[in-house]
This record gives C-alpha cells, sequence and structure tokens, in this order.
C-alpha cells in the first residue's frame, strides 16, 4: 500500500461553490454583519447560507434583511437561513427574498409539511433544505422529506438536544441521524446534512464528521469558514476507497467485463459512486496513479454511504 496526501484544494477551491446536491460544508454566517459575507465568499465552503434566523437579534433582524438585499444586489447568489413558520419574521423574510437571485433557503424549526409547502407557494422554484430540530419535527420527518419543495433534511442538533434534553455522544444521538438518512433515501433525497460542531478542534471537528459519514450524512453545517477544508475532507472519498474503486475495475476488466456473482453489481455501483464523487469534488483520479502495483485495498462496508 502507498500514502497518497490531497492537496488543501482538492477539498474545495476558494470561493467555489458545489451544486448544492453534493455540496459537504454548508457555512452558516451571521447576517448581521456585512463584513463576513465576503470573506466567506471566498472559502472554501461548498455553500455559504447567511443567516437572518438564530445568528440574529430581534432587533437586528431589521438590519440583517438590508445586508442580504444589499448582497444580492450586488451579483451574488448565496443561500440564506431563514425564520422558522410561523414566528414573526418568517413573512417578512420571504418577503424580502422574493424576486432576488438567491440561490436557496435554509428553512429553520420545520416541524410539518405545511412549513415546507407554504414557503415554497412564496418563493416558487427556490430549493428549501427543511431544518428539523424538534422532537415534533423529527417524529414527521418522512412526510417532510416526501414534501413538495424539500430539496433536502438537515438536522439542527443544538435546539434538537435542548428539545429532547440529550446529549452529545454520537450514540444518543444514533437513532436521530438514522432517521435523518432513511427518510431522505425513501424520498428520493439528496443525502441528508449533519448538525454543526461547536468549538475550534480539528480533532473533534475531524471525529465528528466521521460520525456523519457512518450515518450516511454527506453534508454539514459548518460555524466558521476554518471548518469546512476539514469538513470537506471528512466527507469526500478518500484515497484508499478512490485506490479500491480503481482496482475494482481493472480486475473487472480482465475478468471479461461479465458479472461474476451477486457482488457485482453493487460494488460496480459503489466504485462508480466514488470515482464520481472524486472527479465532482476536483481530486483528480490521475492523483493516485504513481505507483505500478499498488497493494489491495479492501472494498467499502455495505453501510458505506457513497
Amino acid at each position: 500500500m502507498y500514502e497518497q496526501n490531497f492537496s488543501e484544494s482538492a477539498f474545495g477551491e476558494q470561493g467555489q461553490r458545489i451544486d448544492p446536491v453534493l455540496a459537504r460544508s454548508w457555512l452558516l454566517v451571521n447576517g448581521s454583519h456585512y463584513d463576513r459575507f465576503q470573506a466567506a465568499a471566498h472559502s472554501r465552503a461548498d455553500i455559504v447560507v447567511l443567516d437572518i434566523e438564530d445568528a440574529v437579534a430581534p432587533k437586528d433582524k431589521a438590519a440583517a434583511r438590508a445586508n442580504v438585499t444589499r448582497w444580492f444586489g450586488e451579483g451574488h447568489d448565496d443561500w440564506v437561513r431563514i425564520n422558522g413558520f410561523g414566528t414573526e419574521w418568517w413573512a417578512g423574510d420571504l418577503e424580502m427574498l422574493a424576486g432576488t437571485s438567491v440561490g436557496g433557503v435554509m428553512l429553520a424549526m420545520v416541524e410539518s409539511v405545511d412549513h415546507v409547502t407554504e414557503t415554497v407557494k412564496r418563493l416558487p422554484g427556490v430549493p428549501i433544505v427543511a431544518l428539523v430540530e424538534t422532537a415534533r419535527g423529527l417524529e414527521r420527518i418522512n412526510e417532510i422529506a416526501s414534501a413538495k419543495g424539500t430539496f433536502r433534511l438537515a438536522f439542527g442538533i443544538g435546539d434538537f438536544r435542548r428539545d429532547t434534553g440529550f446529549g452529545d455522544n454520537p450514540m444518543t444521538l444514533a437513532y436521530a441521524r438514522s432517521r435523518f438518512t432513511i427518510a431522505a433515501k425513501a424520498a428520493h433525497l439528496p443525502s441528508a446534512i449533519d448538525g454543526p460542531t461547536v468549538g475550534s478542534s480539528a480533532l473533534r471537528l475531524s471525529e465528528a464528521t466521521a460520525v456523519s459519514a457512518e450515518f450516511g450524512m454527506t453534508g454539514k453545517i459548518c460555524l466558521t469558514p476554518e471548518q469546512c477544508p476539514t469538513v470537506n475532507e471528512g466527507l469526500s472519498p478518500s484515497a484508499e476507497e478512490i485506490t479500491w474503486a480503481k482496482e475494482f475495475f481493472v480486475e473487472f476488466e480482465r475478468d471479461g467485463g461479465e458479472i461474476r456473482n451477486g457482488s457485482d453489481l453493487p460494488r460496480i455501483a459503489r466504485a462508480t459512486k466514488i470515482l464520481d464523487l472524486a472527479r465532482a469534488y476536483g481530486i483528480e483520479p490521475s492523483d493516485f496513479d504513481d505507483v505500478d502495483e499498488p497493494a489491495h485495498i479492501p472494498a467499502p462496508s455495505d453501510t458505506y454511504h457513497y
């Protein structure tokens, strides 16, 4: 086996956005601080989300909306996290966004289908990430995932823990994360977006991102630009996975390119997905061709999230 070191740019070029279907890092930016927008735009975030919900105090909501309007007026098309349905700010947020170049909306505190459908009525054609943050929302997550207008699901961990009294141990939140992944897949949505990790520890963030991947979640909310490269790396195919995929296709073609047993079709799909993602994320497969006879890499397990 050989080691391959990824360049930092392999996990997100500065200022380069990714298709939201495949987006890994979703960077929240306080909407009341216009001076932070430019830095976020030049970060390695796959998606920038201007936050006019939890990050903004009630007295600053109007100023945050004005900042967002100004930003879009300068030709940008980032996403916005808006206040939840039923709050006093929801309708005003949508009125402000109507007719702008907003790329999509992260809708806070989604607890039922009508929260999504009523938002879509006021912003037709704009993709909606349904941020589920309460026990009530989790109990209705299948219906929310299937609602017309739901683009992806996202897990609001902080508010969910506050609502339920749960701790932050991965085992404690295993049931909730599993519900997100299963609901997204059953509704034919892209995989769910996990909640953020608080703190500046790179090791803790890397471990938390590995948990997201283990539960089949292919995106994660970020709280600072510095978190984005770590999240992008943790939710991208690894060198070992790409090597396995390439070796599998070499072996498959060497054996005649015919289905040999019942495991071939799942492995073909898995290997194809790995290489497709590597290309989409700018990890060139050619980076792994620098050794004549690499050692065999075990296939990813059946729970492999790609």
